[in-house]
């Protein structure tokens, strides 16, 4: 086969440096001021200011803590870092067990991206004004193939929230289209407003829906999901899941909720797949049918 050889302007080989503008980022100062957390598992806090140029912190900083201590990670919140400001595209991406990463401002598109057993948790500045459960501060596709951990986000989602989540329990006052999509796993309790095709493709996980009009399976993609009324330890978890949601952000609505709670509880509706329904319901029978065969 004739291979038409290359001229003097193809270079086959490495001619220069390249310069990949990651020496300065701010995950290296983060990484810096962790570091008798990643050498002695001491527990560190510290605060930092973040821009929209910031993007995706806390990634490098969980590299640092799987390569020494793998899919274990560190105790949960042994480093506990406070950001003030706007964050840039996927703040906390990747983010590793043993990270607290508390945002009190905003974030861009991809929040939350791959997390890995970290805590995210974002309020709005305490300067603003506005009403948390009526303003987006983080913006869309949000946990986007994370696969465990918690958020808490005491405002509005953007669309596609926990798009492909498969772990991930999260509380958000509100979210745009085509929340859960593709989710796989985890837990979401949305206790805000919502937009349409609500569950489209989602094939596993739960999530919980303050619906207190009954308003909520107009704009829900029925296609994989059923809709039920929440019970027992499914109420558990939602009521334990807004207790956490108050503790870090404060939230009034939660609340009020919690506040209320034996009145409230009812509003909440349950979207539960097809496919998990069937499959809990199989491992059911099989191990009640187990217990009567030893009996």
């Amino acid at each position: 086969m004739y291979k038409e050889p290359a001229d003097e302007s193809v270079k086959l080989y490495k001619t220069k440096e390249q310069d990949h503008k990651i020496d300065n980022v701010l995950d290296r100062r983060l990484i810096s001021h962790a570091r008798l957390a990643l050498e002695q598992r001491r527990k560190v806090s510290g605060e930092f200011s973040i821009r929209n140029t910031d993007r995706s912190t806390g990634a490098m900083l969980s590299y640092e803590i799987s390569s020494r201590f793998g899919d274990e990670g560190l105790p949960q919140g042994t480093i506990d870092f406070s950001f003030r400001g706007s964050a840039g595209q996927s703040f906390g991406a990747f983010t590793a067990r043993g990270l607290l990463f508390r945002l009190e401002g905003e974030s861009n598109d991809y929040f939350g991206k791959g997390m890995s057993g970290s805590t995210l948790v974002v309020t709005p500045d305490r300067l603003a004004v506005f009403e948390p459960s009526e303003n987006i501060i983080i913006g869309n596709v949000a946990l986007y193939g994370a696969t465990s951990g918690e958020a808490y986000i005491h405002g509005m989602a953007g669309e596609r929230f926990a798009v492909r989540n498969s772990g991930v329990k999260a509380v958000v006052e509100g979210v745009g289209d085509h929340g859960c999509e593709y989710m796989t796993g985890g837990v979401v309790v949305n206790i805000g407003t919502w937009g349409k095709n609500f569950a489209a493709g989602m094939s596993g996980g739960m999530a919980f829906i303050y619906d207190r009009d009954r308003m909520f399976h107009l704009n829900c993609n029925m296609e994989m999901i059923d809709l039920e009324r929440p019970m027992g330890e499914d109420l558990l978890e939602v009521r334990q899941l807004l207790r956490n949601h108050f503790n870090y952000t404060s939230s009034r609505k939660a609340l009020d909720l919690l506040q209320n709670w034996d009145k409230e509880k009812k509003y909440f509706v349950k979207v539960m797949p097809k496919d998990l329904k069937r499959v809990l319901e199989e491992k059911e029978k099989e191990q009640i049918s187990q217990k009567v065969f030893v009996g």
